[in-house]
């Protein structure tokens, strides 16, 4: 979330540009669903865009934002680590990909159930979802996303998980606070500590043949 339609747009646009950059320069396939992420972050920013124009309200766009916001990346984080860290590593992600899929369940069922509807308010937007029991499935998502990340053992991913953890609390504090909404900048900050994850890394230098 951005303070306004224009900020959302040019941050939105900027994170679809380092998510292409990332996807450009992968080494690994298994890397990739990470590696798209800033795609899928950009697009949410440009989709409230349209939300802020639309002057909130019930819609398509209204409804998309809170796909990609709460069953997409509940289940997409989780799954994205899974995929990128060593075999040997993937047994203690089990707790936190199945709190994925139990929560991006849930939270579809909450979507395809309830409208869902936004309202401007000041320089932020705010989001209303029926959703039940909305502390467990909280403590779900935190568990899906933040928890795969600091549990992966990739130094570059257990970073990305402080700076989401430390991030989202500030981002919350700020909008429950209606003064404005810094999801933008936090999410682009994310995306760039991925697009260093994916630099290309030199080729290994070759020792001389010396018995050859």
């Amino acid at each position: 979330m951005c303070w306004s339609a224009t900020a959302d747009l040019v941050a939105g646009t900027g994170i679809v540009a380092v998510g292409v950059a990332c996807v450009a320069r992968l080494e690994r396939a298994r890397d990739l669903p990470l590696a798209a992420l800033p795609l899928l972050l950009g697009a949410h920013q440009i989709t409230e865009a349209v939300i802020w124009r639309s002057g909130g309200g019930s819609g398509p766009a209204t409804t998309a934002w809170a796909v990609i916001a709460l069953p997409l990346l509940a289940l997409w984080v989780p799954l994205g680590v899974l995929c990128a860290v060593p075999p040997g590593a993937r047994r203690r992600l089990a707790v936190p990909v199945a709190a994925g899929i139990v929560t991006s369940a849930a939270l579809s069922y909450g979507i395809a159930a309830h409208p869902v509807t936004a309202e401007i308010r000041g320089h932020t937007l705010g989001y209303v979802v029926g959703l039940p029991r909305p502390g467990l499935l909280v403590a779900g998502y935190v568990l899906a996303t933040i928890g795969s990340l600091l549990l992966s053992g990739d130094r570059g991913l257990v970073l990305l998980g402080v700076l989401v953890a430390v991030g989202a609390a500030v981002c919350v504090t700020l909008w429950r606070t209606e003064f404005i909404s810094t999801w933008c900048a936090f999410a682009a900050v994310c995306s760039v500590v991925l697009l260093a994850r994916t630099r290309r890394r030199p080729a290994p230098s070759r020792l001389p043949d010396r018995f050859g």
